[in-house]
């Protein structure tokens, strides 16, 4: 069964920036919708950022302006690129994929789902 893993997180200051990466345990194809999500102490897990397999994007509203989502197709590692970052972003960021049958979640209007995600890798923004 294919893994995401997840690195880059850590301890920033606000109006810092950190690169979170997301790397599959094995080769998946470029027909995957993979994004990011994160869950903060005490609150649901929310959709940040969504890629299609077409690179077609979508954001938070949070944080459109100061995250971009890409991907390198060459490898199929997912990147977030997390820029001005404020105390509000402090969360544990989890990547996200459709790499299994169970149902999908659609989020942030994109025109994919995901519905397997990995361990995470916390992030800390501190004021």
């Amino acid at each position: 069964q294919v893994q995401l893993v997840e690195s880059g997180g850590g301890p920033v200051q606000a109006g810092g920036s950190l690169r979170l990466s997301c790397t599959p345990s094995q080769y998946i194809s470029n027909s995957y919708c993979m994004g990011w999500f994160r869950q903060a102490p005490g609150k649901e897990r929310e959709g940040v950022a969504i890629i299609d397999a077409d690179g077609a994007t979508s954001y938070a509203e949070s944080v459109k302006g100061r995250f971009t989502v890409s991907k390198d197709k060459a490898t199929n590692t997912l990147y977030l690129q997390m820029n001005s970052l404020k105390p509000e972003d402090t969360a544990m960021y989890y990547c996200a994929s459709d790499l299994s049958d169970g149902p999908l979640v659609v989020v942030l209007g994109a025109e994919c789902g995901v519905n397997t995600w990995g361990q995470g890798t916390q992030v800390t923004v501190s004021s």
